[in-house]
C-alpha cells in the first residue's frame, strides 16, 4: 500500500505542476491529494512538501485551519469560469452538454466559494 500511495502522490505532484500551467486544471486539489498520500507513505515526501515555496502554504492553510487562502480561491474560480466558458463557447456542441458543464461549474464555483477562508 506504501508504494502505490507513494506513486499517487507524484502522480499528484505532476498534475498540479501541469495545473499551475493550464488553465483548465485545478492545481490546489492535487496539492492537497499528493499531500494526503505521502503522509500515509513518506514522511520525507510529505515534509518537503510542506515546506515547499509554492505549494506549502496552501497544505499548511488546509491542514492546519481546513481553510483555503481568499486569494486562491478566486483565482480558482475565476480560471475554472475561463476555462469552461471557452470549452462551453468554442469545443463543445450539444446544447444539454453545454447546460451540464454550466450548471457544474456554478456548482463547483459555489462549493468552493464556501470553502472558509480565514485571511478574509
Amino acid at each position: 500500500m506504501r508504494a502505490l500511495y507513494l506513486t499517487a502522490g507524484f502522480v499528484c505532484i505532476g498534475l498540479a505542476v501541469l495545473g499551475l500551467m493550464l488553465p483548465v486544471l485545478p492545481a490546489t486539489p492535487f496539492v492537497l491529494l499528493a499531500a494526503a498520500c505521502f503522509a500515509r507513505s513518506s514522511e520525507r515526501f510529505y515534509s518537503w512538501l510542506l515546506n515547499h515555496r509554492s505549494f506549502g502554504p496552501t497544505v499548511r492553510e488546509w491542514r492546519e485551519h481546513r481553510s483555503i487562502p481568499y486569494r486562491v480561491k478566486l483565482s480558482a474560480i475565476a480560471l475554472m469560469s475561463l476555462s469552461l466558458g471557452v470549452s462551453i463557447v468554442f469545443f463543445v456542441q450539444d446544447g444539454w452538454l453545454q447546460a451540464a458543464l454550466a450548471t457544474f461549474g456554478v456548482l463547483l464555483a459555489l462549493w468552493l466559494y464556501r470553502v472558509p477562508s480565514r485571511d478574509r
